[in-house]
């Protein structure tokens, strides 16, 4: 695997660390919860076609967590700073999970830097009746083992044990989870009613095995956000760019070279 570029940048006063690979079309990917410790055979694949751009959300992994980082919609500004200072333009943005509500809330204010926009199971939003998981109350085995439906992925993922350094990388962004989405849990109250305001071509992922965020909140989003796509993925949990790295890659792909013509 091609080891990316990496660097730390300082925005807004924060400095992050971000990492990049390919040429191309800018494809910026904002990770979930557990972070983007490391580059992954998904991030290579895109890179044979995108320029791929992966930072550390402040307050995750090895970036620096600001005195003004105090909920997701900070992060969305954040990242309109990061691609003017960047100088990126016409931008494929990929978030999943906490990443995609990042996405969501950045593209209802400002998606004039965007190309196109990629929810992989995203929170951000509450649908009655439907309960997202509570991650607070899962211990790292429970994490790993709801978050793919191959039971065989998840015994894996847990036989690699964690150095210190990355247990309180861990702990790091636990803690910045719960500072962004405890209450309410993992959703803002007031998305839902500015989503309309995304006309960009947008994509939808989600696993139909999702124990974390429903699959049902898949058609949801779409209602909410006119001229979406949504994609559902057989036998896959939360993490289909890990579990459906193929299928993932090429849905993405397929999406965005559509969005040219």
């Amino acid at each position: 695997m091609t080891e990316p570029r990496q660097s730390f940048e300082t925005i807004a006063g924060c400095k992050v660390n971000v990492r990049r690979a390919g040429k191309g079309e800018p494809l910026l990917f904002l990770h979930g919860a557990n972070g983007a410790p490391l580059w992954l055979p998904f991030m290579e694949a895109l890179a044979g076609r995108f320029e791929v751009i992966v930072p550390e959300h402040p307050g995750f992994g090895m970036s620096e967590t600001p005195d003004w980082l105090d909920n997701i919609a900070d992060l969305a500004f954040f990242y309109l700073d990061f691609m003017a200072a960047l100088g990126l333009e016409r931008v494929n943005l990929v978030g999943t999970s906490l990443g995609g509500w990042i996405a969501a809330e950045l593209a209802v204010r400002n998606q004039n830097p965007l190309n196109t926009l990629t929810l992989v199971a995203p929170a951000g939003i509450h649908v009655k009746g439907l309960q997202p998981a509570d991650i607070f109350l899962w211990s790292r085995e429970q994490t790993i083992r709801n978050l793919v439906a191959d039971p065989a992925l998840a015994e894996k993922m847990l036989s690699q044990p964690l150095s210190d350094e990355q247990i309180d990388l861990v702990l790091k962004n636990n803690i910045t989870v719960a500072r962004l989405a405890w209450q309410p849990r993992l959703y803002d109250p007031h998305l839902y009613k500015w989503l309309h305001r995304i006309t960009v071509p947008t994509l939808i992922l989600w696993g139909d095995s999702d124990k974390l965020m429903p699959p049902a909140y898949g058609p949801e989003f779409q209602k909410l956000i006119p001229g979406s796509k949504l994609v559902t993925f057989a036998n896959c949990g939360h993490l289909p760019h890990v579990e459906k790295t193929d299928e993932y890659v090429s849905a993405v792909t397929k999406f965005i070279e559509g969005a040219r013509s």
